[in-house]
C-alpha cells in the first residue's frame, strides 16, 4: 500500500460495522484501545475473531475462528476464495487503485473452504459466512498484531491480509482498513525515525541522493549498504560480525528465541554497553558498562502511537541519580566516539532536524501539538494531518496497491512423538514484555506471579496434572517448569505460555528460525512435550 503504518485511527474502532480481529489478545496486549471494539459491539458491530485460544475477546464476537497456529495464509485465501467465486470483490475499486489482481486470483481458487476446513480446522460454513460479512460492509475493519507476524511466514500472512483489504476496496476512508496495533511504548516511533537497518528516518531508501542528503546533515559518511537486522545481530554473535553490542531498553537474554543459544553467543562479545532503567538478565550477566536511563516521565520529547499520532511528553519529575535523558546519552557518546554532530540543545531540536528531513513529518512542529498531537504525513504547517492513510489512493510510487499472491507454507517444526504439543506464545494483562519493571509491583505480583501454562482438561487427564501442578516443558532446545493452568482456551494439542517469567523464559524452548525476508523468528509455534513434576 505505501505506507509502512495502521490506515486508520483509534476513535474509528467504534463505528466500525464489522470487525476481524486477527493474531490479537486485544483486551491484555491494548486493553485501552479494546475498550473501543467493546463499544462498538455494543452499537451493533459484528466482531469475528480468528485465534487458536479463546481469548477473552471471543465472548463478544458473532464467531470464533479457532484456527490451528501457523494456519493463516489458508484462513485468508480461503475467505478470498468465497469473495471471488461469489463476486464479491469491489471491481471499481480493483480496476482504478490496485495491480496484479489476477495472480492472486489463480492461486485461492485452489484454497476452498472444505480444503481450508482439513488444514486450518476452521468450519467451511464460519469461512464462507465471515467472507460474506466483510466484503458486505462498508465499514470493515482488520486489527492484527505478533499473533499474525511472529511466524516464519510473517511477510505471507500480512500481504494476504492486504490482497483481502484491497480486493474489497476497505481502504481510504473512516473505520475501515489494514491497522496493526502496535505492542510497545512508541515503537511507532522509533520506526518512524529510524531505527531500522533497511531505510533513513522517514522510511526514505538508502539511494545516491538521500546518502547525500543525510551525510551533510549529520557530518559524516554514510554507508552505501543496510546494517543488520535483529536476527543477523543474533547469529552475528556466533560467527564473529558482531563483537560488540550497545542495547538501548533491550533484554536478548530474555526476549530472543532459542534464549540459551543466545546466552552462549552473549558469553562471545567483546565489550557490551547497557542503557536501560534496570538491570535485566542481559545486563547483569555480560554489560561492561550501564548507562542509567530515563522513564517516560523523566523526559521531554514525543511518543508516537499506534494511530501514526506524534504526541508531546513532558518531563514530570527530575531523573533520579545519575540517570540521564537517553538522547543526550547517545549524543555524548557519540561526540566522545569522535562525531561532529550539530548542536542539539534540547529534545526539541533533535524533532526538528527529523522533521526538515523527513517530508512526511515536515509539518508536525512542537508550538502544533502542545495540546494534541498530529497524525502523519503531515507536510506542511499548513496540513491538518491525516487521520486516515491512501484517502486518495494508496501510496506507492504507481498510485495503486499491489497484490501478492500466496501459498501456504507449514510452521518450521511440527509436534511428532517425542514432542507432541504445539507451545504457542504471548503476553498477559498483567505483565509487559520481559517484566523488569512490572514484577517490582507488589499489587502486579498479587495477580501473577508464578510461571503457567494453559493445558486443555483432556490432555491434562491424559497426562495426570491437575490445576496448580507444577509441569516441565520440553522442547529440542531446553526445559522449564510452569504450573498447570487448565482450561477450555486452548485446544487439546496446544499448549501456551506468557513470555513474561525470568526464572521461566519460554524463549528457552523457542526456536529462531525466522521469515526468509525480513527475519522475524516463529515465536509462534514451537514442539514441545510435558513431563509432571513430582511433588
Amino acid at each position: 500500500m505505501g505506507r509502512g503504518a495502521t490506515t486508520n485511527s483509534i476513535p474509528e474502532i467504534e463505528n466500525c460495522k464489522f470487525m476481524l480481529v486477527i493474531g490479537s489478545n486485544t483486551t491484555e496486549a491494548h486493553p485501552v484501545l479494546a475498550l473501543r471494539m467493546k463499544k462498538a459491539v455494543r452499537k451493533g458491530a459484528t466482531l469475528v475473531v480468528a485465534d487458536p485460544r479463546k481469548i477473552w475477546l471471543t465472548k463478544l464476537a458473532k464467531r470464533h475462528l479457532q484456527l490451528r497456529p501457523g494456519s493463516d495464509v489458508w484462513l485468508l485465501n480461503a475467505i478470498m476464495h468465497v469473495i471471488l467465486e461469489e463476486g464479491l470483490q469491489d471491481e471499481d475499486y480493483i480496476r482504478e487503485y490496485t495491480e496484479d489482481l489476477d495472480a492472486v486470483r489463480e492461486v485461492v481458487a485452489r484454497y476452498t473452504p472444505e480444503q481450508a476446513e482439513q488444514v486450518t480446522g476452521v468450519p467451511a460454513a464460519d469461512i464462507v459466512a465471515t467472507a460474506r460479512e466483510y466484503a458486505g460492509e462498508r465499514k470493515a475493519a482488520i486489527f492484527y498484531t505478533l499473533g499474525i507476524t511472529e511466524h516464519a511466514c510473517a511477510i505471507d500472512n500480512i500481504w494476504s491480509l492486504s490482497n483481502l483489504v484491497l480486493m474489497t476496496g476497505h481502504l481510504g476512508y473512516e473505520s475501515t482498513g489494514l491497522n496493526a496495533l502496535r505492542g510497545q511504548n512508541n515503537v511507532q516511533g522509533l520506526n518512524d525515525a529510524g531505527a531500522n537497518p533497511t531505510y533513513f528516518p522517514g522510511y526514505q531508501t538508502i539511494d545516491e541522493e538521500n546518502r547525500r542528503k543525510f551525510s551533510e546533515a549529520w557530518g559524516v559518511p554514510i554507508p552505501e549498504r543496510p546494517g543488520y537486522r535483529l536476527d543477523q545481530m543474533m547469529s552475528g554473535l556466533h560467527d564473529g560480525r558482531v563483537r560488540a553490542l550497545y542495547l538501548v531498553g533491550e533484554n536478548p537474554a530474555h526476549t530472543e528465541p532459542n534464549a540459551h543459544h543466545v546466552e552462549e553467543g552473549l558469553g562471545k562479545l567483546e565489550f557490551v554497553v547497557a542503557q536501560d532503567l534496570f538491570l535485566n538478565e542481559t545486563s547483569r550477566a555480560h554489560a561492561n558498562v550501564v548507562f542509567p536511563a530515563s522513564s517516560f516521565a523523566e523526559k521531554d520529547g514525543t511518543f508516537t502511537n499506534t494511530e501514526r499520532r506524534v504526541n508531546r511528553v513532558r518531563k514530570a519529575v527530575p531523573c533520579p541519580g545519575e540517570a540521564r535523558e537517553d538522547w543526550r546519552i547517545v549524543v555524548d557518546l557519540a561526540r566522545a566516539l569522535g562525531a561532529r554532530w550539530p548542536e542539539y540543545r534540547t529534545s526539541e531540536d533533535v524533532w526538528n532536524e527529523f522533521a526538515d528531513l523527513s517530508p512526511n513529518w515536515s509539518g508536525i512542529r512542537y508550538d502544533r501539538i502542545e495540546e494534541v498531537g498530529l497524525q502523519w504525513p503531515c507536510t506542511d504547517r499548513e496540513h491538518p494531518g491525516s487521520p486516515y492513510l491512501y484517502a486518495d489512493r494508496p501510496a506507492r510510487a504507481s498510485g495503486r496497491g499491489k497484490f501478492y499472491p500466496v501459498e501456504y507454507k507449514p510452521p518450521i517444526e511440527q509436534p511428532d512423538s517425542e514432542f507432541p504439543f504445539v507451545l504457542s506464545t504471548g503476553r498477559t494483562l498483567y505483565h509487559y514484555n520481559s517484566a523488569t519493571m512490572t514484577m517490582r509491583e507488589p499489587g502486579v505480583l498479587d495477580k501473577q506471579e508464578d510461571p503457567f501454562v494453559e493445558i486443555n482438561p483432556e490432555d491434562a487427564v491424559a497426562l495426570g496434572i491437575r490445576e496448580g501442578d507444577w509441569v516441565r516443558l520440553v522442547s529440542r532446545r531446553g526445559d522449564l517448569e510452569a504450573r498447570a493452568a487448565i482450561g477450555e482456551r486452548v485446544f487439546p494439542g496446544l499448549v501456551w505460555m506468557a513470555l513474561h517469567f525470568a526464572q521461566a523464559k519460554v524463549n528457552w524452548l523457542t526456536h529462531d528460525v525466522g521469515d526468509p525476508l525480513i527475519g522475524t523468528p516463529e515465536y509462534k509455534v514451537c514442539a514441545v512435550r510435558l513431563e509432571p513434576v513430582a511433588p
